[in-house]
């Protein structure tokens, strides 16, 4: 019985890897004008990635956790 299903999984694994195209054929396969809605998608999303990378890394400066006050000499 496992050696059945396990050939059924097999089988059902073959059949979606020869039928289902790659992220790179779908985007060949589109149209002009799909395109570029996806270029300029993709460009908005790193841009974000990018402005939310220079916040995060803004923020994890261990001299801003240090209160104003901590560096004034008396």
């Amino acid at each position: 019985m496992t050696l059945l299903g396990g050939g059924l999984m097999g089988m059902g694994y073959l059949l979606m890897r020869a039928t289902v195209p790659s992220p790179e054929q779908t985007y060949a396969a589109m149209a002009p004008d799909l395109r570029r809605k996806v270029d300029a998608n993709r460009a908005a999303r790193l841009s974000q990635e990018h402005t939310m990378k220079r916040q995060i890394n803004a923020q994890s400066d261990p001299d801003a956790e240090k209160p104003i006050w901590a560096n004034r000499q008396n």
